[in-house]
């Protein structure tokens, strides 16, 4: 059975550490007419490589599709859609609220229901530090909309499959 057409995936992939990687693998994506919802690229468990996680909306087909492309760019070494699996996930964001003093107290409820934690505090602002899954951040950011916010980042979500993965041998396998 198909994923419906605004199905979100999650996809990691494994590149060579070079400039302009990043360039060409947003390139598949805009080829596909697909917007890139969140993106973290950080160092790989091996010198010299990339791995980043990007999560996009679409249909199983062009998705499919997508992957195969990705995987034909010469400095990438693996990728894989989580769609169909359970990876570990991990999001952070930092939340910056313009917060009247009597409303703390509401504020600090909140954030510790969330187990969030305050990075700054002044007379007229709150900034928290939040984490967890992208769901966890959704209702917390929502449960603090009330309270003025004023600014928010967020890292974008990371993913890590659970067990034997095969990006060891993918990684083993690249000279």
């Amino acid at each position: 059975m198909n994923a419906p057409i605004n199905a979100l995936h999650t996809f990691s992939i494994i590149t060579k550490d070079l400039p302009g990687v990043l360039v060409r693998i947003a390139l598949v994506f805009a080829r596909r007419g697909y917007n890139i919802e969140s993106l973290a690229v950080s160092p790989g468990a091996r010198e010299g490589f990339s791995r980043m996680t990007i999560t996009s909306r679409g249909d199983s087909q062009n998705v499919e599709q997508i992957k195969r492309q990705l995987a034909k760019l010469i400095d990438v070494v693996y990728v894989t859609d989580h769609r169909d699996k359970a990876p570990a996930e991990a999001e952070s964001a930092l939340l910056k609220l313009r917060a009247a003093r009597d409303a703390r107290p509401q504020i600090m409820g909140i954030v510790e229901n969330f187990e969030s934690q305050v990075v700054d505090d002044d007379d007229e602002t709150l900034m928290l530090r939040l984490s967890g899954s992208s769901r966890e951040l959704d209702d917390c950011i929502a449960a603090l909309l009330p309270y003025n916010v004023e600014e928010l980042i967020r890292s974008g979500k990371i993913v890590m499959d659970t067990g034997v993965s095969p990006l060891s041998d993918a990684l083993n396998s690249v000279a």
